[in-house]
């Protein structure tokens, strides 16, 4: 349901699915997406709308532009072809020759990118990150690692945010995602202030079901990386 207010234009969802909206998304100035939010609903809503709460929830999955991308996750495998120079076959004109596009992973009508990603989600403040520090740059089976970062509210409004830590695995005896969430945080940052968010990792969260199907942590290279804001208004 759209809510025009004369200055812009909100559009409102409430479904136990996943939509395909981005011609609805591309009419809207912002959009406020609920699954179903249970008998005070309304009200929560109504608070959110009129600005008397700041919304703070991420999603749980991921929107993709079109069905013709279903299934579609963000913990999906390395491709090994990835997407470069993307041609959409929008922009291609009307009686140009055949070309190869070659070996590359995204869809002519879609792209490569989903709508909103598992884990987007917007606030009326904005946050900015800090650079995240490690505890250790190698870790043993016993071993702790500790990830930090400092977040700033560095808008007008105080508000919560919903920290989140991804790893990849680099190296392993079979295919791993891309990223896989291995913590999140939800923290109250007043308007103006810093706060420092720590994540505790040891070799446990870092195991998988090999092909034995045991449950184990191989030695191999990790990356992590903290949530990024991802905008597909622009």
């Amino acid at each position: 349901r759209g809510i025009d207010l004369g200055c812009c234009r909100y559009l409102f969802f409430s479904s136990k699915w996943y939509l395909t909206i981005p011609e609805e998304v591309e009419m809207a100035d912002a959009v406020l997406y609920n699954f179903h939010g249970g008998t005070m609903a309304g009200p929560a809503i109504s608070d959110l709308l009129f600005g008397k709460a700041v919304p703070s929830g991420k999603l749980p999955v991921t929107l993709p532009r079109m069905v013709g991308q279903v299934p579609i996750y963000y913990a999906h495998k390395n491709t090994g072809r990835p997407a470069s120079n993307i041609t959409l076959i929008d922009d291609i004109e009307v009686g140009a020759k055949q070309t190869s596009i070659g070996f590359t992973s995204y869809h002519l009508d879609a792209g490569d990118s989903p709508l909103f990603p598992f884990g987007y989600g917007l606030s009326y403040t904005t946050f900015t990150y800090g650079d995240c520090q490690l505890s250790t740059g190698n870790m043993k089976p016993s071993d702790v690692l500790t990830a930090s970062c400092d977040i700033t509210n560095s808008g007008a409004y105080d508000a919560q945010e919903v920290v989140q830590l991804y790893i990849r695995d680099k190296v392993g005896s079979l295919v791993r995602p891309v990223k896989e969430l291995k913590g999140f945080k939800k923290i109250m940052i007043k308007a103006g202030d810093t706060v420092r968010v720590n994540f505790t990792l040891t070799t446990d969260e870092l195991a998988y079901w090999n092909a034995d199907m045991q449950q184990r942590a191989e030695a191999g290279e990790f990356t992590g990386r903290k949530y990024i804001e991802f905008h597909p208004f622009n």
